[in-house]
């Protein structure tokens, strides 16, 4: 996935909209006049950096004038105690700065660091790791984004993006006297050509009835790694097999050894943990800095 340029345009200025509503009374009383200095940002431990095009487009919002004079290109991955990215200009707009790219930098490394671990668990298998659309609201593209500097593959963007017949789905249509493998045929009817199939099934035997509706991907939530070997010798090789629900690091390569073609994970955009960085601002001994 390339960058997202125009969804990180429109976060960042959300973001910063957030933050500096009232400006920055802090750094105007104490900073009145501009001072030249250079903030510089550090991985305090081991992780596949993710968030650098987000934290240049903070500064270049607060403040053209600051000059980025290092950076290590997202995706790379670095070890505890690297200098991940160094700004020079202003002190105040480094200072006005200073947290939101450490939110987007903390946050989006965070995603591809677990999303690496989970690639790295599965790693000899074929099996493919999907995110999910549990992603925080005004953020997807950029998670998303994050994932896949991470090793993994995005999902579905949007509900255009795929037909995926889920429980509420089946509940609403069998009010109507509609089952899961007549709601497939549906689907396949009516949809837009070229989008696959998705059905979400949560027992066995529902497995023949997504294959009879000729579903692309059955998608089975919340089933053991057993389970998930039964379904695949039902199927047969007629649909694709997705696993989700419940998927952690230690269960990962069960469900990949079982034989599943993609794992979804919610966590890696949910709950993925804050990468641990710090920005350091330091004053730079030379002439004074004008603001343009």
């Amino acid at each position: 996935m390339p960058v997202p340029t125009r969804q990180i345009r429109s976060a960042v200025q959300a973001a910063l909209g957030e933050d500096l509503i009232l400006g920055d009374p802090t750094t105007a009383m104490l900073l009145p006049d501009p001072v030249l200095a250079r903030g510089t940002v550090k991985a305090h431990e081991a992780m596949v950096l993710a968030g650098v095009a987000a934290a240049r487009q903070v500064f270049e919002e607060v403040d053209p004038s600051v000059r980025i004079v290092r950076a290590v290109a997202d995706g790379t991955r670095v070890g505890s105690g690297a200098s991940v990215l160094a700004a020079q200009g202003d002190a105040r707009a480094l200072l006005m700065a200073e947290r939101v790219v450490l939110n987007f930098l903390q946050h989006l490394s965070g995603v591809a660091t677990l999303t690496s671990r989970f690639r790295a668990a599965v790693r000899g298998y074929p099996t493919i790791i999907l995110d999910t659309r549990k992603t925080t609201p005004g953020l997807r593209a950029l998670e998303k984004w994050a994932v896949t500097l991470g090793g993994g593959h995005n999902h579905r963007h949007s509900l255009g993006d795929g037909i995926l017949i889920k429980d509420n789905h089946l509940a609403l249509l069998r009010a109507k006297r509609t089952g899961l493998a007549a709601a497939c045929r549906l689907a396949k009817a009516r949809g837009p050509h070229g989008l696959r199939v998705i059905v979400e099934v949560h027992a066995i035997e529902e497995v023949a009835e997504a294959v009879e509706g000729g579903a692309d991907v059955v998608l089975l939530d919340n089933m053991t790694p057993a389970q998930v070997r039964e379904a695949i010798a039902r199927i047969k090789g007629r649909a694709l097999v997705e696993v989700s629900g419940g998927i952690t690091l230690q269960n990962v390569q069960e469900m990949a050894a079982a034989g599943a073609n993609f794992i979804s994970i919610g966590a890696l955009t949910h709950s993925a943990p804050a990468a641990n960085l710090s920005m350091d601002i330091v004053p730079v001994h030379s002439k004074r800095v004008s603001r343009r």
